[in-house]
């Protein structure tokens, strides 16, 4: 219980949902549409108003959504509205270098055509999931969508979980969902403490046009300051997420358009033609953030207030939606066997289920960013080697194109496409 005044609210339980789920991003709104699957109630609380969520300018993201991810959509009837968006990653090139002198003759490539699955995932922009998952929870009648409310204060007991807003409206539940981001406030006021570092570098985010088609090809080139992803969406467009260090950031990003352009382009190349910016520009920290504990009492932590990565591996959503359907599934199945959801038993298994592979994920996202981030002559010599290595190995290459497209590990069954 995180303020005993407070308390009043759990002394009589009559139940206004089964999951308050405080943030309405893409992890909070999978989860409260996974629940819903498995005849499960979700209130979202979303600090956005419903006009800036339904912009269609809005954020200007676009993420990297691996093949289990995208069987997870399908799987909770999304895809279908998506799929026209949604561009195909068909291959994957990394290589090392420096900015202007083109790449290493070290490098790894990954071909979907490696695997029987087919794509590694696809390329789709924040604002077509945004409107699609809108508009599928305004259509479940067991998810009710509450947007510009904020939690001031959260309440837990062996009764249920509590929140009060602030608007004044107090709401019951049996367990407390925090989607809230990589600064919490529902793993801060449940005492839940995170272990990270920042890494000196932010991300330059923007969408550009080229001359020519990117093919469905994504590109990963490291550079000492940290590595640009050139990522394929629908068109001849791509998105861009630079990391550089904090203090070449903030000049870059202050720069008008025609001279970040003429920063980007030598590390860039000309492969796809002439470059135009396509939308807005933004910025983004980078940090590496683990919540201590995934549950508490009553509570549960899913996307980036439970961990959030460098996205060197484009794997944050992925790794989010990776808790849902773990969540979805082990609060799904114990109510089918008349287990209280929100028991610490039950919670328990969600967190075993998750902290190994989040625990791999962020020491592979660290250790390559550490690596690659870095002129070191000698570590550079290594990682040249080790990505010769692993291109000339096919069982390698097949390995390193599984784990892109989500396919290892113990999947949840929406992960493999699969019902609750």
């Amino acid at each position: 219980m995180d303020n005993p005044a407070h308390a009043p609210i759990l002394q009589t339980m009559k139940l206004d949902t089964d999951l308050i789920i405080v943030g309405g991003g893409l992890n909070g709104s999978a989860l409260a549409l996974a629940a819903a699957q498995g005849g499960l109630s979700s209130t979202v609380i979303d600090a956005l108003a419903l006009d800036t969520q339904k912009d269609p300018e809005f954020d200007g993201r676009s993420y990297a959504l691996a093949l289990a991810s995208q069987r997870l959509l399908n799987a909770l009837g999304l895809w279908d509205g998506l799929a026209d968006d949604a561009q195909p990653m068909l291959e994957i090139k990394v290589t090392d270098g420096r900015a202007g002198e083109g790449p290493s003759p070290f490098f790894m490539h990954f071909d979907h055509a490696e695997i029987e699955e087919g794509p590694m995932g696809y390329l789709v922009e924040d604002r077509y999931l945004r409107r699609t998952f809108l508009n599928a929870m305004d259509a479940n009648p067991l998810i009710t969508l509450l947007h510009s409310e904020t939690v001031i204060a959260q309440d837990t007991s062996p009764l249920g979980a509590a929140v009060t807003l602030a608007s004044g409206e107090m709401l019951r539940g049996r367990v407390l969902i925090g989607s809230d981001g990589r600064r919490s406030g529902t793993a801060e006021r449940a005492k839940i403490k995170r272990t990270g570092w920042g890494y000196g570098q932010t991300a330059l985010v923007c969408a550009i046009t080229h001359e020519k088609s990117h093919n469905g090809i994504a590109h990963q080139f490291f550079m000492p300051s940290g590595p640009l992803a050139i990522l394929p969406l629908t068109g001849n467009r791509s998105s861009i997420v630079w990391s550089e260090t904090e203090e070449n950031a903030k000049l870059i990003h202050a720069l008008p358009d025609a001279e970040y352009l003429d920063a980007l382009r030598p590390a860039f190349g000309d492969f796809l033609g002439y470059i135009q910016l396509a939308g807005a520009r933004f910025t983004y920290p980078l940090n590496l953030t683990i919540a201590n504990n995934f549950t508490a009492e009553r509570l549960a932590l899913i996307g980036d207030a439970a961990h959030g990565v460098h996205p060197i591996a484009g794997q944050g959503l992925n790794a989010g939606l990776r808790d849902v359907a773990a969540l979805a599934e082990v609060i799904t199945l114990a109510q089918r066997r008349g287990e209280d959801i929100g028991s610490a038993l039950v919670l328990e298994r969600y967190q075993q289920w998750r902290r190994f592979d989040t625990a791999t994920l962020a020491v592979a996202t660290d250790t390559f960013n550490k690596m690659f981030s870095n002129d070191n002559p000698i570590l550079r010599m290594g990682r040249n080697l080790g990505m010769g290595l692993v291109n000339s190995v096919p069982s390698l290459r097949r390995t390193f194109i599984r784990e892109a497209a989500g396919l290892t590990g113990d999947l949840p069954k929406l992960m493999t496409g699969r019902p609750l």
